[in-house]
């Protein structure tokens, strides 16, 4: 805290030497934002909410090429932690705002609402039990700028937005062809990075119209930061991946307006996207029940190849109406598809199998499909906006209608992805090679089963109004109200009330206070799994992640999901000391009531009891599912301070985030009367809610421009984070992390970089209460990782266009 607090002082101290050497250029413009409000247009500094702007030259200097990992080193209030041997979350990774949910984040492109991905993250990592937004199926070559509104705005744009939205602007220059290309690679050697994008623009007709293409490739490989195993090989060698996956991404988005008349335009933009990831599970040694000596003399690391799917297109048509009025009619589907491949796997049951007349079968197919994921939403909206006059005064008012149809899919494996032998029958007896019962399904990522799969959908229908109204110059006040109806768990309200007040161009205050929902999403209701294993008696029992109303949440009393309900209120002063310098400080608290989370494992008692009672009839060993089970509280400030220095010949910009947030369980319930609310959601998951994310994220960075040169120098603090998912309870300290380039300009549109990620080559601290996974290779981290364990990254990058 003293540490962030000095740099901050340090920064503003800097600023005002500055402020006194220099006038800035006061003809340039300034870029706007439409978030956050449905009325004209407003910068950054003007809103009544925080929005934070992430503008090209942003996205151009900042090293990362996901899109995931580059708002989170600009944007302090955001999180992208790294995950690894966590099945599909190694390759979709978890996107969150104010350490809520990543389907606690509302993603918009072009202002319209963006699809959620399939994948539900059920694994122990940031995000647990929630299908959030693949964030990194958007390319970078396709944008313009990022709008992030901090603040609850469900009321305004509907489920999700409990934590904020972030709205993806997409490009729509013409008459330029942009090639961009870029290379790199880790200390160690590998991770190497070869990015390739190119993206131009056409006028279309001789009234503004345009369309604008993005085509971009990449190819990662993986970088492995595993210790040595020292338990369960002799002699000691590597037998893990842990890090990042190896990758192949490639991307084609559009953007385009087709004016009709000068008062109207069709527009239309979208994209489809491909990303294949190749990550491992868990070692099999060679002693290990799960493995066949046969075909594994020395153990084996199961392979599991996920193919990532992701279409989206928009369609509308907008309308100026007398008065100043605007209409706008759009219908938008997208899509998410999640595959899963397994290699270098075995079913053990199907080689012990018995044999007919004698023997084993000793046969089992090396690989399999493994099943899918799908996830379709289509929005259908239409949208009026313009001023009205009452009494006098100017109010403008907005209001809308909108319908959403979202539907989920679970797509069987291959037989022998989960099959317990070939007759998939637990009555016969297959032995492994120690003499135990034989594991069924492949090793790695078992197949999803005829029994999981699922094809289901809901719909809902929903209606705002929106106002903002200027009783006097100096003071905004705004209101916005909205119904949804869900075709499944009935209907909800929620509203919003923000202010806005200016005694001075120097000095504004702003507040808002909101009600918030989030709808729970098809993937929680829909989603379940079975996998077989042993039970706590030595008999094959299916482990289940169950459904909404299966046979096992009925009778264990767990009620049918309903909504997430929210409070939340921020209020912020924005200060402009000179016309080169602002400063913004924003307090917030949201409280969540009946937040959906994944429970914990819930087994029989060992001894028998109630719960057994429940479980050993349906022969299920455990047991999890999606519940409204907790209630948080999260509480946050926000400071944001940016000033820029223009000399004869160069340009200074400096500029320090500062991010403070604390969410804390507040209660842990339970609809059971077998279960109490700590069974539910034991203190493992607790921590990894109040604490898997840094508390205190900040960013401090100087960008120097002077002739052909920039150079760029940007930090991040991560606050310390802690775990107990794997082991006795862990804290992971604090670090900063900085990255630098430097570009020089060849002329104003071809220029190269260099640039070094991770400068000082940081790691996490070492996992020393992990009990036998530092000896298992986890050196570092496994549940939460929030900047990654690669160390320092170098690459080499050209940008030229014509």
């Amino acid at each position: 805290m003293k540490r962030t607090l000095i740099a901050s002082a340090v920064l503003l101290a800097t600023s005002q030497v500055y402020a006194q050497t220099a006038a800035p250029n006061t003809d340039e413009q300034q870029t706007v934002v439409v978030l956050g409000s449905r009325s004209p247009a407003k910068t950054a500094l003007d809103t009544a909410a925080p929005v934070g702007l992430i503008n090209a030259k942003d996205l151009q200097t900042a090293g990362p090429l996901e899109l995931g990992k580059l708002l989170q080193t600009l944007d302090p209030s955001f999180n992208f932690s790294t995950t690894f041997i966590s099945d599909g979350t190694d390759i979709i990774r978890p996107a969150t705002l104010r350490s809520l949910g990543p389907d606690q984040l509302l993603v918009l492109v072009n202002g319209k609402r963006r699809h959620q991905q399939a994948l539900v993250n059920v694994q122990q990592t940031i995000g647990r039990g929630s299908a959030g937004t693949d964030i990194n199926a958007i390319p970078l070559s396709a944008i313009h700028h990022i709008e992030v509104l901090r603040d609850g705005a469900a009321a305004q744009y509907g489920s999700d937005a409990i934590a904020g939205v972030i709205n993806i602007v997409l490009k729509s220059n013409v008459d330029e062809t942009a090639l961009s290309g870029q290379v790199g690679t880790t200390k160690e050697g590998d991770g190497d990075m070869f990015s390739g994008s190119v993206n131009r623009g056409w006028s279309l007709g001789e009234n503004g119209g345009f369309i604008n293409l993005s085509a971009e490739g990449r190819r990662r490989k993986e970088t492995n930061r595993a210790g040595v195993d020292s338990l369960r090989v002799d002699p000691p060698r590597v037998t893990q991946r842990i890090g990042d996956s190896d990758a192949k991404d490639a991307y084609f988005w559009w953007n385009a307006a087709l004016p009709i008349d000068k008062a109207s335009e069709f527009y239309f933009f979208g994209g489809v996207s491909k990303r294949k990831g190749d990550s491992a599970g868990f070692f099999r040694s060679k002693g290990d029940d799960r493995t066949v000596p046969a075909v594994y003399p020395e153990g084996f690391l199961p392979n599991i190849r996920t193919t990532v799917k992701d279409q989206s297109f928009a369609f509308g048509y907008r309308r100026d109406l007398p008065n100043d009025w605007k209409a706008d009619l759009s219908i938008n589907h997208g899509a998410s598809e999640l595959d899963f491949h397994e290699k270098q796997t075995i079913n053990v049951s199907y080689w012990y199998e018995p044999k007919p007349g004698g023997g084993i079968y000793a046969d089992s197919p090396l690989e399999a499909d493994t099943g899918k994921l799908k996830f379709n939403q289509t929005t259908i909206n239409a949208d009026i906006k313009g001023p009205v006059k009452l009494g006098g005064e100017e109010i403008f008012l907005a209001a809308g209608f909108e319908y959403r149809q979202d539907n989920y899919q679970i797509v069987a494996g291959d037989p022998v992805s989960y099959q317990y032998g070939r007759t998939n029958n637990p009555a016969i007896a297959i032995t492994n090679q120690n003499g135990g019962v034989a594991a069924s399904g492949t090793q790695g990522f078992p197949g999803y089963t005829p029994a999981t799969a699922v094809d289901d959908g809901r719909h809902n229908i929903a209606l705002y109004l929106d106002s903002e109204y200027h009783p006097i110059k100096e003071v905004m006040l705004g209101g916005a109200v909205r119904y949804e109806k869900y075709s499944d768990f009935g209907s909800t309200v929620t509203g919003k009330l923000s202010t806005r007040w200016d005694p001075t161009k120097e000095i504004g205050v702003r507040a808002t206070l909101s009600t918030g929902f989030r709808a729970p999403s098809v993937q929680q209701k829909f989603y379940s799994s079975v996998s077989t294993n042993l039970n706590q008696a030595g008999q094959l029992t299916e482990t289940l992640t169950a459904r909404e109303g299966s046979a096992v949440t009925t009778a264990l009393g767990i009620k049918p999901l309903k909504e997430e309900t929210s409070r939340s209120g921020s209020i912020g002063l924005v200060l402009r000391p000179a016309k080169n310098m602002s400063l913004t400080a924003d307090l917030y608290e949201i409280k969540i009531k009946d937040r959906i989370v994944f429970s914990s494992e819930i087994s029989p008692e060992a001894g028998g009891g109630p719960i057994a009672n429940v479980l050993n009839p349906l022969g299920v060993g455990q047991a999890q599912f999606f519940t409204n089970a907790v209630d948080t509280k999260t509480r946050g400030l926000d400071i944001v301070a940016d000033h820029t220095t223009k000399f004869d010949a160069s340009t200074l910009v400096l500029s320090a985030q500062l991010g403070f947030n604390k969410t804390e369980v507040t209660n842990r319930h339970s609809p059971s009367s077998l279960l109490t609310g700590d069974q539910l959601f034991n203190q493992a998951q607790v921590t990894l809610i109040e604490h898997g994310q840094p508390r205190k994220h900040h960013v401090v960075a100087a960008d120097y421009t002077y002739g052909a040169w920039n150079g760029n120098v940007r930090a991040n603090y991560y606050g310390s984070v802690q775990g107990e998912g794997f082991s006795p309870l862990q804290t992971w300290d604090a670090k900063w992390i900085v990255d630098t380039s430097l570009r020089y300009g060849f002329s104003k549109k071809t220029s190269v970089s260099f640039g070094v990620n991770n400068l000082f080559d940081t790691y996490p601290s070492e996992w020393t209460n992990g009990g036998a996974f530092p000896k298992l290779g986890f050196k570092y981290c496994w549940e939460t990782c929030p900047f990654g364990i690669n160390g320092r990254s170098m690459y080499l990058k050209f940008d030229t266009a014509f």
